[in-house]
């Protein structure tokens, strides 16, 4: 019974650890999807290594506005891999990692915004990002959705990769050219990390 109980209170402990380390968390490291030679998916001229590099950057001004610390893991148009990715973010304690990119499937009808997670941590990130991207954009919302990609499968942080919605139908195509709806889509990130730190 002792055991069992010693048990059960470290299991609180650690529990109470993981929400304790989300809610306080002050860095935030922002992972530009593809680049260099990996173009990401592309329709004509539009390549989603630009525009993931674009918002990235636009996220990044937001959260410093807010007081958070930043780090990216590309600053141009430069390949870095999946593992590589991860090993930066792994660096950092206290912080959460948010992996940006753009869809792309052969149904050109289908669009929307979609953001995936992992763990349970990074589950109740995506749902306050998600939430805050829909509002912000007025896109069609496909929901905070469960995923095994590498970045969020290998990384130790609470995270989470947006898809900012989908280079291959003509209307959002259209709209990510443009430099507003790539502000949207980055200051709706910051609210939602914003709303998730204080939630704790």
């Amino acid at each position: 019974m002792k055991t069992i109980l010693r048990f059960l209170a470290l299991t609180a402990v650690c529990a109470f650890g993981v929400t304790a380390q989300a809610a306080n968390f002050r860095t935030v490291v922002i992972d530009p999807g593809h680049g260099g030679h990996d173009n990401g998916g592309q329709w004509g001229r539009v390549y989603e290594k630009h525009l993931a590099l674009d918002t990235a950057t636009r996220l990044e001004a937001n959260l410093k506005r807010m007081g958070y610390q930043t780090v990216m893991t590309r600053r141009s148009d430069y390949f870095v891999s999946l593992p590589q990715r991860c090993k930066i973010a792994n660096g950092y304690r206290n912080a959460i990692f948010v992996s940006i990119h753009y869809n792309y499937t052969w149904k050109e009808q289908v669009s929307g915004l979609e953001t995936f997670y992992y763990n349970r941590e990074g589950q109740r990130l995506a749902q306050f990002v998600q939430g805050s991207l829909v509002r912000n954009t007025r896109t069609v919302d496909r929901n905070a959705k469960f995923a095994r990609f590498y970045v969020i499968r290998n990384t130790n942080l609470p995270g989470i990769l947006v898809e900012g919605g989908f280079v291959s139908n003509e209307s959002e195509r259209n709209r990510m050219k443009s430099a507003w709806f790539r502000e949207a889509i980055a200051r709706g990130i910051a609210e939602g990390i914003q709303r998730y730190r204080r939630a704790g």
